[in-house]
């Protein structure tokens, strides 16, 4: 691919300062075709049964344990699109700064498989992902997003690393 050929470009962000280097290292180095060329930002907001531990638990005195309290969920799924409204809203300022067109894209679900699916739908010509550069040991416990998408994704991965 020559520069200036790619179609659709994906941005993985979350909460963290390592997604938002890679947004900027993309608006920086990325090149799109002019015509149609686009740049994604994509957002994967954990389902709310992650978020909370699966429920807030039993009900107390035999009532039943499985129950699920609808203002609960509500709350939390309310204060989940808080942060990702948040997480969205400053990746669209780094753009905005930096005079780039951009979408946007919010999906719900684990995000290194919905980071893959998303790629795969789009059909992108590249994934651009921050890396905490975790050492073996922390990856073994807290897992890797970048690494699962380094191998599963159907486009090239570009991986940007944490400086620190």
């Amino acid at each position: 691919m020559s520069s200036g050929d790619l179609g659709c470009v994906i941005v993985a962000v979350d909460s963290s300062e390592e997604s938002m280097n890679a947004l900027n290292w993309a608006i920086r180095n990325v090149k799109l075709r002019p015509t149609d060329g686009h740049l994604l930002i994509l957002h994967v907001q954990s389902p709310p049964s992650i978020a909370t531990g699966l429920n807030p638990g039993a009900i107390p005195f035999g009532g039943p344990s499985d129950l699920e309290v609808p203002a609960f969920n509500a709350a939390i799924e309310k204060h989940q699109k808080r942060i990702s409204d948040a997480i969205i809203s400053h990746a669209v300022e780094i753009c905005s700064e930096n005079n780039v067109s951009y979408k946007t894209q919010v999906v719900i679900g684990d995000p290194k498989e919905k980071i893959c699916q998303v790629v795969e739908d789009l059909h992108a010509d590249l994934l651009v992902i921050g890396c905490r550069a975790f050492g073996p040991i922390k990856r073994i416990f807290l897992g890797s997003v970048s690494n699962y998408c380094s191998n599963h994704a159907v486009s090239p991965v570009m991986i940007v690393k944490s400086t620190s």
